[in-house]
């Protein structure tokens, strides 16, 4: 008989949300599946760790026997950094995270902790996968999304990802009927324009809400921003070696040893 790959699964939503609940029902008829996520919302933590307070994670009862769930107090990038190196006792074969309640595309990945615990999960040598659906509600409807989870896990562990790179996956909010297929595109080029909304508190003290609207400055068909409005799902190989490489040979002709 074939063993079963190991598959962590991890959100930035945290353990409760509708979100990670349908991965995990997915997950469970690739895999074994483990589970530690954080015990509330990291949403926009990037790859924040936790190194000045203490962390706990506790085993948490779940609510199907087919996976072990902790919790933990943390950030989705600690998550992946104590499920790898205080819960499981090998390497698993997977790391999925997700299905984030909202848009992880272009820029997004940046800010993401649901691409974050993904990317943590790169760094250490893991196969990685990041999902999201197009829907910041909390009661999203996630049924649409199985299918290309599954395929797309189902493939990843079949030909592996390549080394250093990470799958940053979007889901587009429609049925599944109206989702076209699967696209592999690159990121868009886009920003947020953002604004802050100023108010004071009844001491007098200013505080402010962040807000802004998505821009998207590219108007190539071979991005993820294309795919989606065009109700393809959307998968980018993402990098987290961040250097640009192309670029040293220009650096390396500053005049920068006097």
């Amino acid at each position: 008989m074939t063993k079963r790959p190991l598959i962590l699964v991890t959100n930035d939503d945290g353990i409760n949300a509708p979100g990670i609940r349908a991965l995990i029902e997915v997950i469970n008829t690739i895999g074994d599946v483990v589970v530690v996520a954080p015990d509330s919302p990291q949403s926009g933590m990037g790859h924040a760790i936790t190194i000045n307070s203490t962390l706990y994670v506790w085993q948490i009862n779940s609510d199907n026997e087919s996976q072990l769930e902790y919790c933990c107090s943390g950030t989705p990038a600690d998550c992946v950094k104590l499920g790898v190196r205080e819960i499981l006792d090998r390497k698993p074969d997977l790391c999925v995270s997700g299905i984030n309640h909202g848009s992880n595309s272009s820029i997004n990945v940046i800010y993401s902790g649901t691409m974050s615990a993904a990317i943590e999960a790169g760094i250490e040598g893991i196969p990685a996968i990041g999902f999201s659906l197009l829907d910041y509600n909390w009661k999203a409807n996630f049924e649409a999304c199985k299918p290309f989870v599954k395929t797309i896990t189902e493939n990843a562990l079949k030909h592996g990802i390549p080394e250093g790179v990470v799958l940053n996956v979007n889901i587009p909010n429609v049925s599944k009927e109206q989702i076209k297929g699967i696209k592999i595109c690159r990121q868009a080029k886009a920003n947020w324009v953002e604004a802050f909304d100023k108010r004071q508190n009844p001491q007098g003290r200013d505080y402010y809400w962040l807000s802004g609207k998505f821009v998207n400055l590219d108007s190539g068909e071979d991005t993820d921003e294309w795919a989606l409005e065009n109700n393809y799902v959307s998968v980018v190989p993402t990098q987290f070696d961040l250097t640009a490489h192309k670029h040293i040979k220009t650096l390396n002709n500053w005049n920068l040893n006097r």
